[in-house]
């Protein structure tokens, strides 16, 4: 099964993700966005952290996912190359995404770079269902 594709735009990367689960495709949204930045098969799994991301609503969930990435890998350098997204649940009124990452600190001899990200937007951002698979859909500013 595909995990996403680049919808057309004219400036950014429009990507739609798919997954069987919900938390498959926030796995494969965050996948997504990482492939647009480098040649993710060739970032190695020789770090991990758990994440614990908290929102009001399901899109504002996967822009605190996508964000808190992001900005991982703006402050840390760290790219990542696996998401196991454990859980996606109601508690409080709230919605909470527990997951872990895994990567390895970003070496620029090993780590082409494809694109910028420079942001999650909430432009067009939407996420569904389409043919018993969940879908996302979302921009990346680059």
């Amino acid at each position: 099964m595909e995990r996403y594709e680049l919808l057309e735009h004219k400036a950014d990367a429009y990507i739609k993700a798919y997954g069987a689960t919900l938390e498959e495709a926030f796995e494969n949204a965050a996948f997504a966005m990482f492939s647009i930045m480098t040649d993710i098969t060739a970032v190695e799994e020789k770090l991990s952290y758990s994440i614990e991301i908290e929102a009001s609503d399901i899109l504002e969930l996967l822009y605190n996912w996508l964000e808190h990435l992001l900005v991982q890998f703006e402050t840390e350098y760290e790219l990542c190359c696996r998401f196991e997204v454990k859980k996606i649940e109601k508690s409080n009124g709230a919605l909470r995404l527990s997951a872990n990452v895994y990567g390895e600190p970003y070496d620029a001899q090993k780590h082409p770079s494809r694109s910028e990200v420079k942001a999650v937007t909430y432009h067009k951002m939407d996420i569904g269902k389409e043919n018993g698979r969940h879908v996302l859909k979302f921009i990346l500013d680059l």
